[in-house]
């Protein structure tokens, strides 16, 4: 199936004018081995997660940061992301990572294009279907910073007050919440307390190289039924990498590479871990928050 296909499909109606179903999406992050990577069973496995990707019909792409090892090079894009991944570039939305980083971010930025943002100010949004989607930067001194008052902090509350969206989805790259080896990183507090202040529903992370979905919780970690769910999705094909023990409401953990799928309902969305083939798998349902609700929470 080329990406024009993918692409497309999702906005098909049935020739009996029957509304179309509700969206798909699939996210990962730390995805492509650098050149000369071998295959293994626990590494450079971004063909077969990129397989995933073309079971049926999506309306977008997550990538969550690290689409390419170990410098996020032009080169090593085109030659090694691009033919896996790259096949459903045309609904892709990426967040950069690290890695891409290491080279300046330039590779990065020339390989996705438009669709990755501006590099002068490297997040955005955009809607898919009844949800807002909201891409940040973890690389907090490339986008000139992630706190209180940075320029990225400060689009990030605009757009939240410019799309009051009855479900709103975040991701960028390093978790704010983790048991894998990087851990828990205080650098994105202020992002979670801009986005739990508008009653957002999810965030997605990569970075550590492992599948773990946190329960609802506050900023600060305490479970709360309003709180926002955190899935870590960091399987996308480069490596796994062990779990260390579980921090407070994480829910689900394994080391196993795979993509996640969430069908975005106009009401709250289910969720898939999708893996390679005879793998751990992960599903549910959760519900956006009422306007009420996050109201209450400013």
């Amino acid at each position: 199936m080329t990406p024009a296909l993918v692409g497309t499909a999702c906005t098909l109606r049935t020739d009996d004018h029957r509304p179309a179903p509700d969206p798909v999406i699939a996210a990962a992050g730390d995805i492509a081995c650098e050149p000369g990577g071998q295959v293994s069973a626990d590494t450079c496995q971004q063909k077969a997660t990129s397989d995933l990707l073309l079971r049926r019909p999506l309306a977008a792409v997550l990538t969550l940061g690290d689409e390419q090892y170990v410098e996020g090079r032009l080169k090593s894009f085109q030659t090694q992301y691009g033919p896996t991944w790259g096949r459903v570039l045309s609904i892709t939305h990426p967040a950069p990572g690290n890695h891409e980083y290491k080279s300046g971010g330039d590779g990065f930025f020339q390989y996705f294009g438009a669709a990755a943002g501006d590099p002068r100010h490297p997040y955005y949004s955009f809607d898919v279907g009844g949800w807002h989607l909201i891409a940040l930067n973890s690389e907090c001194a490339a986008a000139g910073g992630c706190g209180a008052g940075s320029a990225q902090e400060r689009w990030l509350r605009g757009d939240l007050q410019a799309h009051p969206a009855g479900c709103t989805l975040a991701f960028w790259h390093q978790p704010r919440f983790s048991s894998g080896g990087h851990g828990d990183n205080v650098a994105y507090q202020q992002f979670w307390q801009d986005l739990y202040a508008a009653g957002v529903e999810i965030v997605l992370n990569g970075h550590d190289h492992d599948y773990e979905r946190f329960a609802p919780q506050t900023p600060t970690g305490q479970p709360a039924a309003d709180g926002i769910r955190e899935f870590v999705v960091g399987t996308g094909g480069k490596s796994l990498l062990p779990l260390h023990a579980p921090k407070p409401n994480s829910e689900v953990r394994s080391a196993t590479f795979g993509v996640l799928e969430l069908t975005l309902h106009p009401d709250g969305y289910d969720w898939e871990f999708v893996p390679i083939a005879g793998k751990f798998t992960d599903r549910g349902h959760g519900e956006c928050h009422s306007p009420a609700g996050a109201q209450n929470r400013r």
